[in-house]
């Protein structure tokens, strides 16, 4: 007997009305030609109220009483929260080796510091600053004033940021050791930020948008430094501006502000002097001129990698290198392990992994190749060579490495999803989409909490939701009409 198929139900009358008022109220243009898209949310908030229509539902959200509770709720469910530590290693390395020394150095008299980390999701960006700082100030810590605030306008991010706790995902960059050094254990895969971080940082509900009408709390001034990155995306293009403007605005004499890699926009460049440090864009407050090159500061060194987490995918126009493991230490690798006794498979692939995860690159490179002369047919090795090989900086042999572990195991989910960052990386950006295409529908096929082999805890869930968070990234706006 034929399987009886079931539409997808129907967006209702009352639909564009909600969808304005949800982009006025969030500023969150991204949904603009995405009906679909923001449909599928706020039909969760309908099953969750028991409300039949779009109609019903803004009259809830009306509701002088019942409303502010239910626009936090749907809040939670439209904004997207993708975010782990020392996301964007450029970025990082100019924080640590040129932005927070000269703001600390100028304000060595008052010995205050403020930041602000404006649409901060779960808490991983102002914790990752936390950590900078205290490494940078080192013993003197103590005799600062150190103000790190975190924003965002979802509540259900903001709770999770204030207990501080994060799993393997959040933490995929951060080697064991630096794993240990600042966070404590909280129970299976779980770990929680040490007191020593958490005490400089506080988190705030806060809608940007607030700047522009005048309702943003007047402590939000003054700042010495700001990031805010990978928000801007979702805003409409002159809000864009207008909010860089009013964040412009926010900082203290010499401040400086930082943005999302896919953000940079010449107009900020007209209201703010900006600077081309190694691998990103900063801006300063000031007049809208470039400002000039400052000369690099040799502050005390942290005990932090040169982290390279994954970033979400660029813009084909203006592809960027993609690395997946922390990038090679400069000092000379250390000779691999031979491997001239057979070995167990599995014991063969932990010693490529801990190879790999000790960021000695090149030896884990020639670790990979030898215990692939021995198991030329193991989809993990040639899985893992290729993440090797991207660490390394070379992306057509590490396509080459997941490609081959894709034709040994076609349902490896993994390979498949890495492929398609690295293939968005390099700008193909089709094949990018359907090398992630391939990995949902793997994942599609489990149960929703089964982990994917080689994924270092991620479930088959957790993989659908990144790939649609890539996919949105970098599906092309519809012209509006």
């Amino acid at each position: 007997m034929a399987t009886r198929a079931y539409a997808a139900p129907l967006i209702d009358a009352g639909f564009p009305e909600l969808k304005s008022r949800i982009i006025d109220r969030t500023g969150h243009f991204y949904y603009q030609d995405k009906d679909d898209l923001l449909w599928e949310r706020v039909r969760k908030r309908l099953r969750a109220t028991a409300l039949p229509d779009s109609t019903q539902y803004l009259n809830l959200l009306n509701d002088a009483i019942s409303g502010p509770a239910e626009w936090g709720k749907l809040e939670t469910e439209i904004t997207i929260g993708e975010t782990f530590f020392f996301r964007y290693a450029e970025q990082f390395a100019a924080l640590r080796d040129t932005i927070l020394p000269e703001i600390i150095e100028r304000k060595s008299a008052t010995r205050r510091l403020r930041i602000w980390s404006a649409g901060c999701s779960t808490g991983a960006e102002p914790y990752s600053l936390a950590i900078l700082v205290n490494g940078i100030l080192g013993e003197s810590l103590g005799t600062w004033r150190v103000s790190i605030v975190g924003t965002d306008i979802n509540d259900s991010f903001l709770n999770l940021a204030k207990q501080a706790r994060f799993g393997k995902w959040a933490l995929r960059s951060m080697p064991a050791e630096e794993r240990e050094r600042y966070f404590l254990g909280a129970g299976k895969d779980q770990w929680q930020v040490r007191p020593e971080f958490r005490s400089l940082v506080r988190f705030e509900k806060h809608n940007l948008l607030s700047l522009l009408d005048g309702t943003s709390p007047l402590e939000f001034t003054d700042f010495d430094l700001i990031l805010c990155r990978n928000v801007l995306i979702y805003f409409h293009p002159h809000t864009v501006i207008r909010i860089v403007g009013a964040l412009h605005g926010r900082l203290a004499e010499g401040g400086w502000m930082l943005l999302g890699h896919a953000e940079p926009n010449p107009a900020f460049s007209a209201m703010m002097q900006s600077l081309n440090l190694p691998g990103t864009v900063a801006y300063r407050s000031g007049s809208g001129e470039e400002a000039p090159a400052i000369p690099a500061f040799e502050p005390p060194k942290l005990p932090l990698r040169e982290l390279a987490p994954l970033p979400p995918a660029p813009k084909p126009a203006e592809p960027t290198k993609r690395q997946i493991l922390p990038c090679p230490a400069e000092a000379s690798p250390k000779a691999p392990v031979s491997l001239a006794n057979p070995q167990p498979p599995d014991a063969l692939l932990d010693r490529v992994k801990a190879q790999a995860n000790s960021g000695e690159f090149a030896a884990a490179d020639a670790l990979c190749r030898e215990a692939l002369a021995e198991q030329p047919l193991s989809a993990a090795l040639h899985f893992y060579h290729g993440l090797i090989l991207q660490a390394l900086k070379r992306p057509h042999d590490a396509e080459n490495s997941f490609l081959k572990s894709i034709y040994l195991d076609k349902s490896f989910a993994m390979a498949h999803y890495h492929l398609g960052l690295l293939l968005l990386a390099e700008g193909r950006s089709g094949c990018g989409r359907r090398a992630l295409t391939n990995a949902a529908r793997i994942a599609s096929m489990m149960r929703d909490d089964h982990l994917l082999d080689e994924s270092d805890g991620i479930t088959a869930m957790d993989l659908r939701n990144l790939v649609r968070i890539h996919l949105e990234a970098t599906t092309p706006s519809k012209p509006r009409r």
